[in-house]
């Protein structure tokens, strides 16, 4: 993984663990230990669902750059049905508290999401790949090689 790319992980996944830490302390406080449990699932979901994609994101922009935005949009549907197939799987679980799963699993998936806007947002991304040594000189001397 390139350092910008490891960068924009680190910027993002490193609020959406923190806000993790405050909502397992906030729902093990409220709901006791399944409250806990559940947000740990939840936040624990939201950065492993979130992060995969980032990188596929990040793969694909630079090796299939035409198809990023429909792998954007394919990624989001995956996102969903996977998401549907992990709570198909545990409806009606005793394991953990679904309410503090569910407000985890949103609250992670809001801070990730402003993360990563800031993130882009803040990093400095050339528009134009700028030109190696050799093909400046090339260009000077008017050699093709």
């Amino acid at each position: 993984m390139p350092s910008n790319d490891a960068r924009n992980l680190l910027h993002t996944a490193v609020p959406t663990a923190a806000v993790g830490v405050v909502a397992v302390a906030v729902s093990g406080a409220v709901a006791g230990g399944k409250g806990a449990i559940g947000a740990v699932v939840g936040v624990a979901l939201a950065i492993l669902y979130m992060g995969i994609g980032l990188y596929v994101l990040q793969w694909t922009a630079k090796t299939l750059p035409q198809l990023f935005q429909a792998m954007g949009l394919m990624l989001y549907v995956a996102q969903l049905l996977l998401l549907m197939i992990f709570l198909a799987v545990f409806k009606g679980t005793s394991l953990f508290s679904a309410r503090a799963f569910a407000f985890s699993l949103v609250a992670a998936t809001v801070v990730w999401m402003a993360a990563q806007a800031r993130a882009h947002m803040k990093s400095k991304i050339f528009y134009v790949e700028p030109d190696s040594e050799k093909n400046d000189r090339s260009e000077k001397t008017g050699s093709s090689s």
